[in-house]
C-alpha cells in the first residue's frame, strides 16, 4: 500500500507538478486575501481571461508567452480603472465588459493567426506537462510578489481595510493599487499555466475567503489563506495521478469542498456557530422578559 502511495513521486513530471502547483497554490492564497478584502473576485476572473490576446500577439512576434499575457492583464486592468474612474457605470460591469471583450479578441486572434497555442491549455491549464521555462517564470513571479508583499505589504493591508485613512496619511493609493493589480495579473499568468484561465478566479479567492471565516487577525488570513492554496495545490496535484482527472479540476474542488465545510463549522463565523448565537440571543431575551 505504501509503495502504491509513493508511485507518483517516481515520476520527474509529477514531482514537477505538485511542487509547481504548491508554489503557484501559495502565492495565490496570500493576493487572496487582499482580493477577498478589496471585493475583486471578479477582478481576478477578468485578468485570467484577459491574457488570452496577449498570449495570441506573442506568438505571432515571437515574443515570450508570459510577457504578452502580463502586458495584456496590465492593460485590461489599466482599462477597467479607466472606465469606472471616468464613467457612472458600474464596477461589476465594467469588469464584465473588459474581461469578455479582451477574451472574445483572443479567440479571433488565435483563430486567424493559427499557431501551436493550444486554447484548451489555455482555458484548462497543463501543469503536467510544465516546460522548464515555464517554472523559471513562476518562480520569478513568485519571487517578485514576495518581495511586494515583504516592502509595501504592511501599507497594502492599511489600504486594503481603509483607503481613505491610508490617503489621509500620506499613503500613494494609486501606487499601491497598480502593484496590487500588477501582482494579481502576475499571478493570474503564472496559475493559467497551472489551473488555466477558467479556475484562476477560485485560486484567487477560495482561500482568502476561507480564511477570511476562521480567523479576525489579518495576520493569521495571511498564513491560512497561503498554507491552504499551497496544500489543496499540492494534494490535488498529487490526486490527479491516481483518479486520471484534471489537475486545475481537483485543485478547485479540494479547496470548494474545504471552503463548504468551514463555512458549515466554524467556530465564530460558520453556519452552526451563527445559529447558535441566535438561539443564544433568543434564550436571554426571553429571560429577561
Amino acid at each position: 500500500m505504501t509503495e502504491s502511495l509513493l508511485i507518483p513521486f517516481d515520476y520527474e513530471y509529477m514531482r514537477n507538478a505538485m511542487w509547481v502547483s504548491a508554489l503557484v497554490g501559495g502565492v495565490c492564497g496570500l493576493l487572496s486575501c487582499f482580493v477577498a478584502l478589496k471585493g475583486w473576485s471578479l477582478l481576478g476572473d477578468a485578468l485570467s481571461h484577459a491574457v488570452v490576446p496577449g498570449v495570441a500577439v506573442a506568438w505571432m512576434l515571437g515574443l515570450p508567452f508570459a510577457l504578452g499575457a502580463f502586458a495584456s492583464g496590465l492593460a485590461a486592468a489599466w482599462l477597467m480603472v479607466f472606465i469606472r474612474r471616468n464613467s457612472r457605470i458600474r464596477e461589476d460591469a465594467v469588469i464584465g465588459v473588459v474581461f469578455t471583450a479582451f477574451f472574445g479578441l483572443g479567440l479571433v486572434l488565435l483563430s486567424l493567426f493559427p499557431s501551436n497555442i493550444r486554447l484548451q491549455t489555455i482555458v484548462f491549464g497543463n501543469v503536467l506537462g510544465i516546460a522548464q521555462g515555464d517554472i523559471l517564470q513562476m518562480l520569478i513571479i513568485a519571487g517578485g510578489v514576495l518581495a511586494v508583499m515583504a516592502l509595501r505589504g504592511h501599507d497594502l493591508m492599511l489600504w486594503a481595510f481603509d483607503a481613505a485613512h491610508a490617503r489621509a496619511i500620506g499613503l500613494n493609493t494609486a501606487l499601491l493599487q497598480a502593484l496590487l493589480l500588477g501582482c494579481v495579473a502576475a499571478v493570474a499568468v503564472a496559475a493559467m499555466v497551472t489551473v488555466g484561465a477558467v479556475l484562476v478566479i477560485a485560486m484567487l479567492v477560495a482561500p482568502g475567503a476561507t480564511a477570511y471565516l476562521l480567523t479576525d487577525r489579518f495576520r493569521r488570513m495571511l498564513a491560512g489563506a497561503s498554507a491552504m492554496g499551497a496544500g489543496t495545490a499540492f494534494a490535488g496535484a498529487y490526486l490527479s495521478y491516481f483518479l486520471d482527472g484534471s489537475t486545475g479540476g481537483v485543485i478547485v474542488s479540494l479547496q470548494a469542498l474545504i471552503f463548504v465545510a468551514v463555512l458549515i463549522l466554524a467556530p465564530r463565523h460558520g453556519l452552526l456557530a451563527g445559529r447558535r448565537a441566535r438561539r443564544a440571543a433568543q434564550a436571554t431575551l426571553q429571560g429577561a422578559a
